[in-house]
């Protein structure tokens, strides 16, 4: 593999196989290097020989066309490792990143429904039917366990356990990681598994545990449009109802009450704990919020 987009690729492999990054990840990084490998040739400059002035400009290239400070970070990060991998494999004689800091990007607190919200979303579909069974099961599932969609929407029957009181998901970089179920997922679990799932199926087999009426998987998007629909039945705020509002909603409900930042952590399946860390935030400005209400001197 010659030539810059041997050396793309090569990288982009690495992160994949070598590092367990997620294919999504990867894409992202690929746009970066693309471009930024296309703004150098413009230059006549090699990938391997670029200096810090050609990053510097680079990025200043991105500021210039409106990039958001996040995808700005991103592209950082993805030279930043594409440059590492180079001299790790002696193709690079020093890094042009390395004396350029990453900037501090101000994170959004996350959105959380409040335990009566939870509840009335949860509560929703209508469990004397099938798909109304199928529903609840995964909405019970998705606040029991903080599962991501991707991940809930993904499991198959040989990852539950209800015996045991636990399931299997498989994360960002298909990391596996065992996440314990509460009584209410597991019943409405076994509900759905005895009742609902061999009637949405019919004849037809599947080793998706959520399915369709159609006999295929639940996809991210299908489920997406469920929680909206639901969030209006429920006469939730529309705007407030995110993907990950349920993860959000567990991980702020369990640090609230008194769990360990490193057990919600783990239950997350976050690499990093500084990106748990953000729920202690909301879980601060709530009690904020409620002190500066109902204390007589707030």
């Amino acid at each position: 593999m010659n030539g810059p987009e041997g050396l793309i690729r090569e990288y982009l492999d690495y992160v994949v196989v070598e590092k367990g990054l997620s294919l999504n990840t990867r894409d992202s990084y690929k746009r970066d290097l693309v471009s930024y490998s296309a703004w150098l040739e413009k230059k006549g400059t090699a990938l391997e020989a670029a200096s810090p002035a050609d990053v510097s400009a680079f990025l200043k290239h991105l500021k210039d066309r409106g990039l958001t400070a996040r995808s700005y970070t991103r592209a950082l990060i993805s030279l930043r490792g594409f440059y590492r991998f180079l001299l790790k494999k002696g193709k690079a004689a020093a890094s042009p990143c390395s004396s350029i800091d990453i900037p501090r990007v101000q994170r959004k607190l996350p959105e959380f429904l409040s335990f009566e919200e939870v509840e009335t979303l949860i509560t929703a579909p209508d469990d004397t039917s099938p798909l109304g069974l199928r529903d609840r099961a995964m909405l019970e599932t998705l606040y029991a366990t903080g599962l991501r969609v991707s991940e809930l929407t993904n499991l198959k029957l040989n990852g539950i356990n209800l015996q045991g009181g636990w399931l299997t998901a498989f994360g960002k970089g298909s990391k596996e990681r065992i996440v314990p179920l509460g009584e209410a997922a597991m019943s409405w679990l076994k509900r759905y598994m005895d009742e609902g799932r061999a009637a949405i199926l019919g004849k037809r087999a599947s080793k998706t545990l959520f399915v369709t009426a159609r006999g295929g998987g639940m996809t991210r998007q299908n489920f997406w449009v469920l929680i909206k629909n639901y969030a209006l039945d429920a006469k939730i705020d529309r705007k407030k109802v995110k993907p990950h509002i349920l993860r959000h909603s567990f991980a702020t409900h369990l640090l609230e009450h008194g769990a360990d930042l490193r057990i919600v952590q783990a239950m997350l399946g976050h690499a990093d704990i500084s990106t748990t860390q953000i729920y202690t935030h909301v879980t601060n400005e709530r009690l904020r919020n409620i002190h500066k209400k109902k204390h007589p001197r707030g």
